[in-house]
């Protein structure tokens, strides 16, 4: 990663993702909610796949850019619309950091490339797209799955459990066993993911 454009559109991302107004606060400081995301993206895909190259690294980082300007509740509250949701979201992120992208010098062939793998188009075939998707899933189970799981029922959490398992490498799982736990959580996993 020694290309300078490839800061720049990391920052130019981060700027973006630093206007969310939405807050987390992690380890006693507040930050952005997306900011946030976009830093974890970023480590756990140093974590899982070192060495990746600078492509990996610009949809990983763009992977939530400016989500909070299309807000869930945006579409029905249905399973449908859950879906409807996700798949705008995945052309909507991709047009983001492609502006960007062309802010910062890059061409066209890696533009492309990027918003194929931020789009999940060839998840299961294609490496690129698979190692974002399993970098997300690790990044939501490190991070968003413990506070998700006091929401919901079980039911619902061992659906989820079961379809992000089902959308992640044999090394992402390998990675996402590994994980630490509260126990209660702990054991719906494993109720989970018996039979997935």
């Amino acid at each position: 990663m020694n290309d300078d454009r490839l800061e720049q559109v990391l920052g130019l991302i981060d700027e973006a993702n630093a206007q969310d107004p939405n807050r987390e606060v992690w380890q006693g400081e507040s930050y952005s909610k997306e900011l946030l995301y976009g830093t974890r993206m970023t480590e756990w895909l140093d974590r899982l796949y070192p060495g990746s190259p600078d492509l990996l690294h610009i949809a990983a980082r763009g992977q939530h850019i400016r989500r909070w300007e299309v807000p869930r509740q945006s579409y029905p509250d249905t399973r449908e619309g859950y879906l409807q949701w996700r798949s705008y979201l995945y052309g909507f992120h991709a047009d983001r950091v492609a502006e960007l992208m062309t802010q910062a010098g890059y061409g066209s062939t890696d533009i492309e490339r990027v918003r194929k793998i931020l789009q999940k188009r060839g998840l299961k075939s294609d490496p690129d797209v698979q190692s974002i998707e399993d970098v997300a899933c690790l990044v939501f189970l490190d991070f968003y799955f413990a506070p998700f799981a006091v929401i919901h029922n079980q039911e619902k959490l061992i659906g989820i459990v079961r379809k992000t398992w089902k959308k992640m490498s044999e090394h992402a799982r390998n990675r996402a066993l590994e994980l630490e736990f509260p126990d209660e959580i702990q054991s719906l996993l494993a109720i989970a993911l018996q039979a997935s």
